[in-house]
């Protein structure tokens, strides 16, 4: 008898290990820096959509960056929006890709860049960086100061995270 509880007790404690510990969902991940330290993450799927879109510190106009998760869970740009031309801006598409001009702004469509991982910083000088996902017309957005300090800097990633992480992280959510 004394057997069967401890044994009992032993499975109990690896399912709820395994529960804890396995990852179950994907999420888009911020890490700190260049650490493993979660700083939040967006549940996310393969195929979802999000922008990053921040305030260009000189002409002081947002710039929109697009992004797909891929059926790899790497983030793949697709299309890039401005509304002047200036430092760090792009002045013309690549290969394959095709710029156009509509509404006062500047589109780079087509683009095909895919990364395992995206470096971030939320702007110190100019904090007005936001993230936007879903689809329209009922796309989320929140701005990056409510979440993260002006000035840091994160590596974003689409990873599958578990229930540990998830409950000790901070859920992105409108």
């Amino acid at each position: 008898m004394k057997l069967q509880k401890t044994l009992l007790s032993i499975i109990i404690l690896l399912i709820l290990l395994t529960l804890l510990f396995v990852p179950f969902r994907t999420a888009l991940v911020f890490y700190k820096e260049n650490t493993d330290n979660i700083e939040a993450f967006l549940p996310i799927q393969k195929g979802d959509t999000f922008q990053i879109i921040f305030k260009h510190s000189i002409h002081l106009t947002d710039v929109v960056e697009k992004y797909k998760v891929t059926d790899d869970f790497e983030i793949k740009q697709y299309e890039f929006v401005y509304e002047e031309f200036g430092i760090g801006m792009p002045s013309n598409a690549e290969d394959g890709e095709s710029f156009v001009y509509e509404d006062g702004k500047y589109y780079i469509k087509d683009i095909d860049n895919v990364f395992p991982s995206i470096n971030i910083r939320n702007g110190k000088t100019v904090s007005e960086n936001r993230l936007v996902w879903g689809k329209e017309p009922n796309e989320k957005m929140v701005w990056f100061n409510e979440y993260f300090e002006p000035g840091a800097w994160f590596k974003l990633k689409v990873e599958r995270i578990s229930l540990w992480e998830y409950l000790k992280g901070v859920n992105i959510h409108e």
